[in-house]
């Protein structure tokens, strides 16, 4: 696929942050994409859209509250229409907040599900809605290992990850006749970044010898599943270094 074959063609990515979200937006404007990013602070965004147009690409960045109804409608509507056809899609917020179920409260394990999975649906539906019409696209969900098991002390994004894996293969079931590729990206093990850096920084160490992964390999892989021909589509991939317990 060429950059000219992707012209006007465009790639949403929600929770766009300074690694996986940033680093599957340039992959697909490197392909010829406008890339759209969205997070709650659109300021946070100029930087990626920066370094996007930079290096000769397309860019915005958005503002947008992920868990608002009305305001993820008005986004979709705003690309759609100003901007161009989201041909790719991608979830990527996450919401890891550890904490003991004997004192977890239900005002932060309600937060914890509306981020990482009600927003997943809020956004997926309003694209799945246009790419149907169109009978075509991709989307694709970051998951991850808390998706597929629940570890002591992660009980609610754990389920809100198990919620989101579960929308994702209900989707896929439904989508996929229609020409839409849903998948989900079980991301397991620490991430190249400047939280894992300054927080663990023992596990950061790792970073010399392919312990930790590196954004721009993830990215590759999202591009990967979009690039796939329909008669082998892969719903579910699972990325960790190869240190990683599982």
């Amino acid at each position: 696929m060429t950059a000219t074959l992707n012209k006007n063609k465009v790639v949403l990515v929600v929770g766009a942050g300074d690694a996986t979200g940033g680093a599957i937006a340039k992959r697909f404007a490197s392909e010829g994409f406008i890339a759209c990013m969205t997070r709650r602070s659109a300021d946070k965004l100029q930087p990626l859209v920066d370094a996007i147009q930079q290096s000769g690409g397309q860019a915005h960045g958005f503002g947008c509250d992920a868990r608002k109804e009305e305001d993820v409608i008005a986004l979709i509507e705003q690309i759609e229409t100003q901007i161009g056809p989201i041909e790719a899609f991608v979830f990527n917020i996450g919401a890891n907040v550890p904490c003991s179920i004997l004192e977890e409260t239900a005002r932060k394990y309600f937060k914890i599900w509306e981020m990482a999975c009600f927003s997943g649906f809020l956004n997926a539906r309003e694209v799945a809605k246009r790419m149907a019409k169109r009978q075509r696209g991709t989307i694709l969900f970051t998951g991850a290992t808390a998706g597929v098991r629940g570890a002591a002390g992660f009980a609610a994004f754990a389920g809100a990850k198990h919620g989101i894996r579960a929308l994702a293969q209900s989707m896929a079931r439904e989508l996929g006749p229609l020409n839409i590729h849903v998948g989900h990206v079980i991301v397991d093990g620490a991430i190249d970044t400047d939280f894992i850096r300054t927080s663990f920084p023992e596990k950061y160490a790792l970073k010399d010898q392919d312990g930790i992964l590196n954004p721009e390999h993830i990215a590759e892989n999202y591009w990967y599943l979009h690039s796939q021909p329909r008669d082998a589509w892969t719903f579910e991939l699972d990325l960790r270094p190869w240190n990683e317990r599982w």
